[in-house]
């Protein structure tokens, strides 16, 4: 994990959801990518494994996926 890629996304609302989160960092470029992507059960919500593109992300939660790993941050 040494060389995984690190990102914090700041979002400015309560909570934000994990599709929303993948387009927001450039990981996606749509809807439908993050409903296969998160069909192959390769991306992970604070250690478990999360395959609902809809899932709520709060601050200080934390997705990776492969070497990506990003951190919902507090954007206010």
């Amino acid at each position: 994990m040494n060389n995984a890629e690190h990102l914090d996304i700041a979002i400015s609302t309560e909570t934000i959801r994990l599709g929303q989160l993948l387009k927001l960092a450039n990981v996606i470029d749509s809807g439908s990518d993050a409903k296969m992507l998160l069909a192959e059960g390769g991306v992970s919500v604070n250690g478990e494994t999360e395959i609902r593109r809809g899932r709520q992300l709060r601050v200080g939660d934390v997705m990776q996926l492969d070497d990506i790993v990003i951190r919902v941050t507090d954007g206010s």
